[in-house]
Order: structure tokens, then sequence, then C-alpha cells
């Protein structure tokens, strides 16, 4: 098929785009800068400008969109224009162009309202309980691309959960550089159960809902490795791998939470040059469990990950010990 990825300028959205290209697919990319990945045919623009959307969409036979803001803090509009106006114009391009085929990359944190998940499945997107601008922006997404769904337009989507590798920028590197200025917390004990996602098992699961999409359109799915570990386990092994001290540093996690919403109010008033130290929404998710049942996402996607996390951790351990190249 000729697939457009939008958002392959990620970590996760190069992995899927190569992905794709390796099982055969015509490839263009959709993002702002170029993807670096090779094979693919890259295309500039913003999912902000529907015309460029147009552009992009136009000639293709599925698209899987990865494109979105992603950060614990900005301008509510920042993420209204790109996460839920951009899958609208999506949408609103592929019915144009008659292209009947969408993988909406999505997340467990627009099904998330702050307690713990224990072996549950995919509940529905609820942007009036998910917590922060961006769960609840790509919740209102899930559900916009999930309602076009139909005979001409089969669409599912795919929450891959805490995805990490070698080069990750959004969970790794912030993990290492705060372990290594000793600015890296523990939440209660960090005994909290939760799921992560190797980043090549992320990209394989997306690119095995690309070919069961017109099987499973309609559907969502929690995407994981499958292998639940305390925070304080994965924390410590990424913090092993990359050669600083794990976590000693321990806060209660109502004290966390409560720093965390003076923060927001604090960034909201005048934002810092980083994304801010804690809030809310990051404390609960370093204080509560989150786990999900892989059953139906395996069965139904036909995939399993290919990748367990001890082994990605051997293979971020090795990427750091070669002086982090890029990926």
């Amino acid at each position: 098929m000729r697939v457009l990825v939008t958002g392959a300028s990620g970590l996760l959205g190069g992995a899927v785009a190569r992905a794709v290209a390796d099982a055969g697919h015509d490839v263009t990319t959709f993002q702002r800068r170029a993807s670096g990945v090779a094979g693919v045919r890259d295309v500039a623009g913003s999912m902000t400008d529907p015309a460029a959307v147009a552009a992009a969409v136009d000639g293709q036979e599925a698209v899987v969109h990865l494109a979105a803001k992603v950060s614990l803090a900005g301008a509510p509009a920042d993420f209204e224009a790109v996460n839920v106006h951009g899958t609208r114009s999506l949408v609103e391009a592929m019915r144009a162009s008659r292209v009947p085929r969408l993988v909406a990359v999505s997340s467990p944190s627009v099904a998330h309202g702050g307690a713990s998940i224990v072996g549950d499945d995919a509940e529905p997107a609820s942007p009036e309980h998910a917590r922060g601008h961006y769960a609840r922006t790509k919740a209102a997404a899930e559900r916009l691309a999930l309602a076009a769904a139909g005979p001409d337009l089969r669409v599912v989507a795919v929450r891959p959960h805490l995805v990490w590798g070698p080069g990750d920028t959004q969970l790794v590197e912030r993990i290492v550089d705060r372990a290594r200025s000793g600015r890296l917390p523990l939440l209660d004990h960090g005994a909290a159960l939760i799921d992560s996602t190797y980043v090549d098992n992320a990209a394989s699961g997306i690119a095995a809902a690309l070919e069961r999409v017109d099987a499973v359109s309609g559907g969502a799915y929690v995407l994981t490795n499958g292998e639940p570990r305390t925070v304080a386990d994965l924390m410590g092994g990424i913090c092993t791998a990359a050669g600083v001290p794990a976590p000693r540093l321990r806060v209660p996690a109502g004290v966390a939470r409560a720093a965390g919403s003076l923060v927001e109010r604090a960034w909201a008033v005048r934002p810092g040059s980083d994304e801010p130290p804690m809030t809310r929404f990051l404390a609960e998710q370093l204080s509560t469990a989150h786990w999900f049942d892989q059953r139906r996402t395996q069965h139904d996607l036909r995939w399993a990950p290919a990748v367990d996390l001890d082994e990605g951790l051997r293979r971020l351990a090795a990427w750091y010990a070669a002086g982090s190249p890029a990926v």
C-alpha cells in the first residue's frame, strides 16, 4: 500500500515508518522536519495547516497518524490546534480523497481519570475525565477518529503505553538527567505496578494494526510489553543502563500531587524553558498502578512483543556504552 505516516521525526514515529516500509509498503512521511528514515519520502508540513494535510493525504491508501503535541504543560489552544483540529483535518482530507484506512495512534491516558488501572482492557476515551491538556485533547481526537469509522473508512485506535528505548527524549532522557542531578524522586516507595512498551514492540504493534485495520475497524487497543514492573524497578533499570544512580529520594504521593498542582498554576503564568518538574498528572502516573490486559490486543492484531524488558534494557545500556549514537 501507499502509506502516509504523520509525525515520523519522533522516536516512535520514525520506528513506525521503518517498520511499515520494512513490511513492503511505499511510505511517505509528514511532519515539520525531516524524518531521518531511510527509504521514505518526506513531506514537510504542519497538522495545523489543512491544505498541507490534504496534499499529503492525496493519493495514499492508508494513514498512520502519530503527529501530536506531547507535553506536560502548554497553552490549551496549542493542544487543541494540533491534536483535535489536526485530526479533524486529516479525517476530512481522507474522506475527500477516499483514503480507506486510518490507524490513529492514541494514548492510555485518554481513559485514565487518576485512579489505579489493574489489568483493564481499553476503556472508552473520555475527554471529560482525562487529566491534563494532552490527555483531554488526545481523547477528543480518538473519539473523532473512531466516529469516522464506516464502510468507506476503516479506523482503529492504538494506545501504546510509556514507550521508551535508545534515543528517547520523552521518558529515558528526563529520567537520566534528573537522576544524574539527584532530582528524581520515588513517590511513596515507588511500588506502583506499571506497564511500559519498548519502542520496537510499539512500532511492530502499530504496523500490525495497519495490516488488521479492515478486520478490527472501530476498535481501540492498549499496547504494552505485557510485563508490569514497579516504578522503582523500571526507573532503576533505566538508570543502571545509563550509568547514573538509581533514585533514592522518596516523596509522599499526596505531597507530590499538591506540589504538581501548584507548579501547573505557576507554569500557566510563567512557563519554564523545559517541562515542569512535577504536575498533578505526572504525580498520579508515578504513584498509581496502571497495567493492562493484553490478550485482546494480541489476539485481534495477531501480534506479540518480540523484545522483553530485560533485553530492551540491555540494548539501552549498549547504546549508552557506545556514546549515545544517533538512532
